[in-house]
């Protein structure tokens, strides 16, 4: 959270008391209440003033008629049950050997002065500095003893702290001050002027987190290209504002006859080269961060590939899981009824993305042909009528292992024998499961939103289609192990300790962070090649260069969907089109080196393959701009 510390004056009861009153009118909102927790317990409560010690210290003195109705709006932003508001009206108050207050797990996630745990039979509140709870811990930081007004326990000591610096985050979200939810790591550039591209995004859009670390990696990539010519430079600013974003709402009507809404997002980041293209995802995470992020990488992608087109992302925060056929139906037909005007063949070609398969695309595609009246363009490819067959997730699949097998190759290795580790267990993660079979390799592991499997003696070809019916059938992989007692399936966990050679995440954006990484190069891997866009965390992308961890990235290794595209013009048989991808991925991979090493990137650096694509990307359009003027 970056917060400014200082210079507010607020030290005051009343200043507080204002403050908690702001964090009720804004979203201090109670989710559910949890358990009854004892914060002080009998035996300690020698003190028979505790009880009539305030929660935030302040002078003693009568309170005025505006301060009491004030602190009564204080009680409400505590969330104190109604039995505990009528003991706060007696008059006088008693000696207490209990204070019973309601613990909301919500609260437990953001304050971190305390947790609970379950001590001689009774849940209670401990404090995370000290380890004790209630009274136990009693402690007058002033270091006056009888002081009434002072006397204060190390729990209400760190809940005032936090609540003060939440008022303060509160009091500048209510003067339309940009607060950032997520803390932004800041990578060290060589060049100040790679330096401010990176701030200029960072102000635009400081709330972006995916998509200003998207940006930071293709900086950092693009280093010594900016450094060589100093025109590149606006030609960066501008590729990294998208040419047009689409915001807009989508109603929709379940199968018990309620109304929804969701929102839709859909963002054509450049069309230099050609039409956009790029996937749609819907996923309750889903916003504009995301959507700006996937359409940067699918530029990069598009223009490393050998058929150039351009690029966009999109999607909403829709979420399939436990709807039925028509609620999808419904909400892709609403989807569609806005978004369909900026589509079409010489526009923009959405594709299937995270929580988008043939059944959403379908449903849209027909909704399109209804509002579009003509069937010149479809979801599968640009000019051709829909066929429901498109080849695009195997060859994304497919194209993962054949760029793998070609950094082998240059290593004189090769996939046989080797342990991958793969993750999610979508359309890409059992096509990558099917070829790395092909090619001998022994992968071992796949994993879902809950944790993963892992399956020491290898998947086979019988093995992966159990695990295509185990995802038709929405069961869990747990089921897995239901049939095969060796395989083990591990709850809210992540593969990166099983020991392997190759890794291939295609789960999601940053499902590996720096202890992830650390994991990963520990269990011996050496070669990630990136089937989601964006997997690594930038401290995690850190530590797998400081161990010569071979990263092969997606906007490279990922192109093979982009290829699918343009070979399906041709109606090819499976055998040849194989061959025609295997061919496109080649060129992809020369053409990454290349550019590599024109800078000075060793071959076997492990930065090669991460600089090079987003260099060679970079020129093949910053060169199109450059023709086209400023547009």
């Amino acid at each position: 959270m970056l917060l400014p510390v200082g210079g507010l004056g607020m030290n005051s009861t009343m200043d507080d008391i204002n403050l908690l009153q702001q964090a009720q009118r804004h979203h201090l909102v109670v989710r559910e209440l949890g358990e009854e927790i004892d914060l002080e317990i009998g035996p300690g409560d020698d003190d028979p003033t505790f009880a009539n010690t305030p929660l935030i210290s302040g002078p003693s003195r009568e309170p005025s008629a505006e301060e009491h109705d004030d602190s009564k709006q204080m009680v409400m932003v505590s969330q104190l049950s109604s039995e505990d508001h009528d003991l706060s009206k007696m008059q006088p108050l008693k000696r207490k050997k209990k204070v019973v207050k309601r613990w909301r797990e919500e609260w437990a996630d953001t304050y971190k002065w305390a947790y609970v745990d379950v001590k001689e039979g009774t849940a209670r509140i401990f404090c995370s500095v000290c380890r004790e709870y209630g009274r136990k811990h009693r402690r007058n930081p002033y270091g006056n003893e009888g002081s009434r007004n002072m006397q204060m326990s190390a729990l209400e000591e760190h809940n005032n702290s936090l609540l003060h610096k939440e008022a303060l985050r509160l009091q500048m979200a209510s003067n339309d001050k940009v607060i950032v939810d997520k803390p932004i790591y800041v990578k060290a550039l060589m060049s100040k002027t790679a330096g401010t591209i990176v701030e200029a995004a960072v102000k635009r859009d400081p709330q972006e987190f995916e998509f200003i670390q998207c940006v930071q990696e293709a900086v950092h990539a693009l280093e010594r290209v900016i450094a060589k010519n100093s025109h590149y430079v606006n030609m960066m600013e501008r590729l990294l504002e998208p040419e047009r974003m689409i915001i807009f709402r989508v109603p929709w009507v379940d199968d018990r006859g309620e109304a929804h809404v969701n929102r839709g997002f859909r963002v054509q980041f450049n069309q230099t080269l050609g039409p956009c293209r790029g996937g749609l995802r819907f996923q309750p995470s889903m916003n504009l961060s995301i959507a700006k992020f996937l359409g940067f990488q699918q530029t990069l992608k598009s223009a490393l590939s050998p058929y150039k087109l351009g690029g966009a992302g999109g999607g909403s925060d829709f979420d399939t899981k436990g709807k039925s056929d028509s609620e999808i139906m419904r909400f892709c037909q609403s989807f569609m009824n806005e978004l369909y005007r900026y589509l079409g063949p010489d526009k923009d070609l959405p594709s299937e993305e995270m929580g988008v398969g043939a059944r959403e695309m379908g449903y849209m595609f027909g909704q399109y042909r209804r509002l579009a009246s003509h069937v010149q363009g479809s979801f599968t490819g640009p000019r051709i009528i829909w066929s429901g067959s498109s080849l695009r997730t195997e060859a994304t699949g497919y194209g993962l292992v054949f760029f793998a097998q070609l950094i082998l190759a240059d290593m004189n290795k090769e996939l046989k024998g080797l342990r991958c580790i793969v993750t999610g267990s979508g359309k890409i993660a059992m096509h990558v499961l099917e070829k790395l079979l092909a090619f001998g390799a022994i992968p071992i592991t796949v994993s879902d939103s809950k944790g993963y499997l892992v399956d020491e003696d290898g998947f086979d070809y019988m093995k992966v289609s159990f695990l295509r019916d185990l995802k038709a059938q929405h069961r869990s992989l747990r089921d897995y192990s239901k049939t095969y007692a060796r395989a083990k399936y591990y709850d809210e966990a992540k593969p990166w300790n099983e020991r392997c050679d190759v890794s291939f995440p295609c789960a999601s954006q940053n499902e590996i962070d720096q202890s992830d990484a650390i994991n990963l190069v520990n269990s011996g891997c050496r070669l990630l090649v990136e089937g989601s866009n964006m997997p690594c965390t930038s401290e995690a992308v850190d530590v797998l260069r400081k161990a010569n961890v071979l990263m092969a990235p997606a906007i490279a290794a990922g192109a093979g969907g982009v290829a699918a595209g343009e070979l399906e013009l041709i109606n090819l048989a499976p055998e040849e089109f194989e061959s025609k991808l295997q061919e496109a991925m080649k060129q992809t991979y020369q053409r990454t080196l290349k550019a590599a090493t024109d800078f000075g990137y060793q071959k076997e650096s492990p930065e090669a393959l991460v600089h090079g694509a987003a260099i060679s990307a970079f020129l093949t359009i910053a060169n199109g701009m450059s023709d086209q003027g400023c547009v």
